[in-house]
């Protein structure tokens, strides 16, 4: 390999991109000076490679190689086989390996050398960093072996004169540390000085009055010592010489000064113009300027300082990528013993002076400059390493590299200036055989620079073309319920290889079982009969494979779609639909939805949807399946609704289905109870003083139309049980005697029993009066009716004991003294005369009383007959009254009183006899039907209390509400109040939630009136 192909490959290696799966880099530290064969590190082990292929688990023989320039004289060597580096007899001298420059701590000294790791499955590329540590081979010294310095005879003690510094080319610790003055003669002493920049200045430092004429001489040794192992030192001569008075030295106007200037200056071009002054005249004024002792040769070759006027100047052509920055000490002196000084920092810019430089170094090494590949070698197959460098800095220094023209390679980047020249894609050798390009460096100057480096590579055939069908995507398209060995098509690919290279053998792949194909024509035929319902679409593929060595082969996707016949009927998802509806729905509102399927495609799978016997109850969306109500839905009416639906196809002749729909309706809570027993609200029940406890004395039956939990009902005593005497069962509505009646219990009680339903989520009511006598006899039934008819005077929440017992007292009591005076005259006389008359007497007058009191209880006993049939037909009766009252709510400041006022018709009898009126707050106007008469009187209770007040458990909010009860023609009492229907969640009491102010009434039987509602 010559000097040129070194170069390209350090290009190409240099113009590829960054792949940090190929290149790795290690940093080694070794000291200077080392001998031959001393190892460095041991890449495979420093970086983990393994010698094991990961494809086929066995071991490789890794070979490692050092890429090197020719002629260059190799500072490390690599041992081919291990890997590892070791020294070479070529000494490793740190100051000449860096020579120029100024290195410390931060500043390392160092070499880069690129390995690579072949073969090429295993490639890799290492970039080592070798760091070279200083030893200290290298005594400080001084600029002359004698220095001379020369002091006034007027220096004050403790002055102090510079002494020029030792030099040492070595650095750190290694480098100069300690001066030291021998034979100082107790005149003069030595001080140490360490600058910013880390340099250490000796100063003279006189200890005595110095006197020319005495002496104007001293001669010292001044020593120098570095810090290295073994310490090295040197001596200079230091001879002092007395010179007359100057007490004036010049003055700088700056000490520190940086300035820029182009790499391109031509000679002469002025760079700085410094200046000094000196209070001093004459001779001692004559300021001289002069590069300090630490000024280098190389800085004095290249910039002249003009001694007397100051100006720094170029005196050769510059070269920032030789310096960039030179740092010159000025020294200004007047003849006196201590010069002014200044720093200049000169900043050398860099101008696009260097065109890029490409280093282009082979992995495969070429024939008579040309590459040879194989068409099968894989993609990213390394060639070259190119490294690419330019001497500018910053954009002039900014290089790029690429390929000239388009070509199946590629530059790949493995550090900012190194690439790998790859193949990119893979190689066809009947395509091209040979490629020619030229690999361009360029920088970002202006003008920019760039540099090219050639490249040939050529092919070797081999049998890399699988056979390439006409179409990679084949699709068909066969009509369902075909003949068995129906012709598809023709399935060809071709081959741009030759001889049995290019034979082409057909196959089919997984999932044909339905095709045959001939391996030889390509004759693609159907072996089954296709059901688009059961399978639509076929995906298989087709192998097309040649006879090479290795034989090669590439596929074809083959599609193969089913058409669609109407071969089947529409399906509904189910046979019977059934839907759930609450009644009092509106009108055209969704009841719900009919779901349809059809195993068809296209317009044979488009449903349209019809009822067939419905009479308009519902409309049927013929497309959605949306059934809505044409009726409002009144389940006490209609619980249900069937009809049937049928869907029908689209297709060429269409298909049909039937099914069956039922709409069922939900009952709704809109049905007060209805009173069966007792049968008016004017009859009552005798209550024998002999009656046990426990014992049913009366009963209370109602019946609701609704179903559920709507007709359940729950019976309560809302007032007149103020003794606890009586016990209503919540359930059956029998009135039970809860204890013995006492003798003054005697006379007529009113209970007000409210019958609930548990309806949700509101409760309806109705109210209805039991009337119970206890006594017993009921001689005279007018006498208790009238107890009755005067008890509608008495508010509903208070007992008509308060004010019917008066009556009763004064009544009874007159009776009472009529029948003891006439029994004690009869007594006396019929005891005086006849004793046995008088016993038979007594006996006719007790038969009497008991048939009297039989006659009084006869109507009782039809009473309870007709219950007996009521109770087993559980119906509400035919003959029934709508009797409409408006309960209007007041709204009183305090939320827990809210009376309810209520309004009741009376009968005709009542209200001719002018019973009164009766007013327990505001009524709303009351509606009467045209043929009907105005018989709801009004009119005011006796009592103090107009109202009754159950107490709540909670507020409730103020409402107006319209009740609707319906009783029989002769149980017509109406009475309520909205919020005792409302339920606690918490209380089966129907009134532990309210307070309610209510009016009671009662009809006997005569002339139907009815009252209508205010709506």
């Amino acid at each position: 390999m010559d000097l040129r192909d070194f170069y390209l490959l350090a290009a190409l290696i240099a113009c590829l991109r960054l792949d940090s799966a190929i290149a790795q880099e290690l940093i080694y530290t070794i000291r200077e000076e080392l001998p031959e064969n001393v190892p460095i590190g041991n890449i495979p082990k420093d970086l983990n490679i393994s010698h094991i292929n990961a494809a086929t688990g066995t071991s490789a023989s890794l070979v490692y190689r050092l890429v090197s320039k020719a002629g260059d004289a190799p500072l490390v060597k690599v041992s081919s086989s291990t890997g590892e580096i070791f020294t070479t007899s070529n000494r490793i001298d740190r100051e000449k390996l860096c020579a120029g420059a100024s290195y410390d701590e931060e500043n390392e000294c160092f070499f880069e050398l690129e390995v690579v790791i072949l073969p090429n499955d295993f490639f890799r590329l290492i970039k080592i960093k070798i760091i070279v540590k200083d030893t200290n081979d290298n005594a400080p010294m001084f600029p002359s072996p004698v220095i001379n310095i020369s002091i006034p005879e007027n220096t004050l003690i403790n002055s102090r004169f510079p002494i020029p510094s030792a030099t040492d080319p070595d650095t750190g610790f290694n480098g100069v540390q300690h001066y030291e003055l021998l034979n100082g003669q107790s005149v003069f002493g030595l001080d140490i000085v360490e600058t910013p920049e880390g340099e250490k200045w000796p100063q003279l430092i006189v200890q005595q009055n110095l006197d020319r004429e005495q002496k104007d001489t001293y001669v010292m040794k001044i020593k120098v010592e570095d810090g290295g192992t073994p310490q090295k030192s040197s001596t200079a001569i230091l001879q002092v010489t007395v010179s007359d008075v100057n007490d004036n030295r010049p003055v700088f106007k700056e000490g520190q000064v940086e300035v820029h200037i182009p790499e391109n200056a031509p000679v002469g071009t002025s760079v700085i113009q410094l200046h000094a002054t000196d209070a001093d005249i004459g001779s001692n004024a004559e300021i001289r300027y002069v590069f300090g002792a630490q000024v280098a040769p190389a800085t004095k070759r290249l910039f002249a300082l003009n001694n007397t006027t100051g100006l720094i100047t170029v005196q050769r052509s510059l070269d920032r990528e030789e310096t960039a920055i030179h740092k010159v000490t000025v020294l200004a002196s007047d003849g006196s013993s201590t010069p002014a000084r200044a720093t200049v920092t000169i900043n050398v810019t860099d101008v696009n002076d260097n065109p890029p430089n490409i280093d282009l170094r082979y992995i495969i090494s070429p024939i008579n400059g040309t590459v040879y590949l194989s068409e099968k070698d894989p993609v990213n197959t390394k060639i070259a390493l190119i490294t690419v460098s330019d001497k500018d800095t910053d954009v002039n220094g900014k290089v790029i590299c690429f390929i000239e023209r388009e070509v199946p390679f590629h530059l790949k980047a493995v550090y900012d200036n190194q690439y790998l020249l790859e193949t990119s894609s893979l190689l066809d050798y009947e395509g091209t055989k040979e490629f020619s390009f030229k690999i361009v460096a360029s920088d970002s100057g202006k003008p920019s620079l760039n540099q090219t480096a050639l490249v040939r590579v050529k092919l070797e055939d081999e049998n890399d073309n699988p056979p390439i069908f006409n179409q990679p995507v084949i699709e068909l398209s066969v009509a369902e319920n075909n003949r068995r060995g129906l012709y598809l098509t023709t399935i060809s690919a071709t081959d741009e290889d030759s001889g049995k290279n290019a034979d082409i053998v057909y196959q089919l792949g997984p999932n044909a079982s339905f095709f045959d194909l001939d391996r030889k024509t390509g004759v693609l035929t159907a072996s089954r009969v296709f059901d688009r319902e059961e399978q639509e679409r076929f995906i298989f593929t087709v192998t097309a494979r040649d006879n090479g060595t290795p034989p090669l082969q590439s596929q074809a996707a083959v599609i193969v779609t089913v058409l669609d016949e109407n071969d089947n009927s529409p399906k509904f998802t189910h046979n019977h639909f059934q839907f759930f509806v609450s009644e009092n729905l509106p009108k055209y509102s969704t009841v719900g939805v009919i779901t349809v399927t059809d195993a068809d495609a296209g317009e044979n799978k488009a449903v349209t949807l019809s009822i067939l016997n419905d009479n308009d109850n519902f409309v049927l969306d013929p497309y959605s399946g949306v059934i809505k109500s044409n009726v409002s839905f009144d389940r006490e009416q209609q619980s249900s609704y069937t009809f049937d639906v049928k869907a029908t196809d689209g297709g060429q002749p269409p298909r049909s289905s039937t099914a069956k729909v039922t709409i069922n309706v939900m009952d709704v809570n809109d049905n007060s109870p209805v009173v069966i027993s007792p049968p008016s609200n004017t009859s009552f029940k005798l209550v024998p003083l002999s009656a046990i406890p426990g014992s049913v004395i009366a009963e209370v039956f109602a019946v609701d139309i609704d179903t559920g939990m709507n007709a359940e009902l729950k019976y309560t005593i809302v007032s007149g049980n103020n003794k606890g005497l009586f016990r209503i069962d919540p359930v059956t509505g029998n009135i039970t005697l809860e204890e013995k009646p006492a003798p003054t219990d005697v006379g007529l009680h009113r209970l007000v029993v409210n019958i609930s339903d548990l309806g949700y989520p509101k409760s309806l009511h109705t109210l209805v009066l039991v009337f119970l006598y206890v006594n017993d006899t009921a001689g005279n039934a007018s006498y208790i009716y009238d107890l009755i008819r005067r008890t509608m005077e008495t508010p509903l929440d208070r007992n008509i004991g308060d004010s019917s017992q008066p009556y009763q007292n004064e009544d009874y009591l007159t009776i009472m003294i009529a029948i003891v005076a006439g029994a004690m005259v009869v007594i006396v006389v019929i005891f005086v005369t006849v004793l046995v008359r008088c016993r038979h007497a007594s006996r006719f007058k007790a038969a009497q009383r008991s048939k009297q009191g039989a006659e009084w209880m006869s109507p009782n006993q039809e009473n309870k007959q007709n219950k007996k049939k009521k109770r087993k037909k559980r119906k509400s009766p035919k003959s029934s009254l709508l009797n409409f009252v408006t309960i209007e709510e007041s709204k009183p400041d305090d939320a827990v009183h809210e009376p309810i006022n209520g309004t009741i018709s009376l009968p005709a009898e009542l209200e001719e006899q002018s019973i009164g009126r009766f007013d327990w707050g505001p009524a709303p106007p009351t509606t009467f039907k045209p043929n009907s008469p105005d018989l709801a009187k009004h009119y005011k209770s006796a009592s103090p209390q107009p109202a009754f007040h159950l107490k709540p458990d909670t507020p409730v909010s103020v409402k107006k509400h319209h009740v609707i009860q319906e009783l029989p023609l002769d149980n017509t009492f109406v009475g309520g109040c909205d919020t005792l229907s409302k339920r606690s969640s918490t209380s089966s009491d129907h009134f532990s939630a309210s307070e309610c102010s209510s009016q009671g009434g009662f009809k006997t039987k005569g002339p139907l009136h009815t009252r209508q509602a205010q709506l």
